[in-house]
């Protein structure tokens, strides 16, 4: 595995969280186009990197191929990396991502708010349960 690659992705998914727990504003993102543009991105970038976290584990452990983001989640989970119950999760953060970026006209500022506000912590666990997985690792 691209370990170099991998702790790439997961170093940038870490420091978007840490960034946002230090300039985020949740209560001013109805209010702020800048800040509603700011945390919006910096989450948008923080769950592509999850997602190309998971294509890399995927690939690497010869899973199966994937036809959507969420069935690379359900493959990690499938092999050990997330637990199960994470699934219903990872499905709504892999649609925030797509209305983020296919959508962008219709995102929801509380929506925005309340991720910045509640669900940083889903982030940076998927972040530490993928080091965790790696470091007791000895190969695929």
């Amino acid at each position: 595995m691209d370990r170099a690659l991998l702790e790439r992705h997961l170093a940038h998914i870490l420091d978007q969280v840490a960034l946002l727990h230090r300039r985020a504003e949740p209560g001013r993102i109805a209010t702020d186009p800048v800040q509603l543009a700011f945390v919006t991105y910096t989450l948008q970038t923080a769950i592509q990197a999850a997602i190309d976290a998971a294509a890399l584990i995927v690939a690497e452990r010869r899973c199966g191929a994937a036809r959507t983001h969420r069935e690379l989640f359900e493959k990690l989970a499938g092999d050990g990396w997330l637990p199960e119950e994470s699934l219903s999760l990872w499905r709504r953060i892999v649609a925030f991502r797509n209305v983020v970026v296919h959508r962008y006209v219709d995102v929801d500022h509380e929506v925005v708010a309340a991720i910045a506000r509640d669900h940083l912590g889903d982030l940076r666990s998927f972040a530490r349960a993928i080091r965790r997985r790696l470091d007791g690792e000895v190969g695929p």
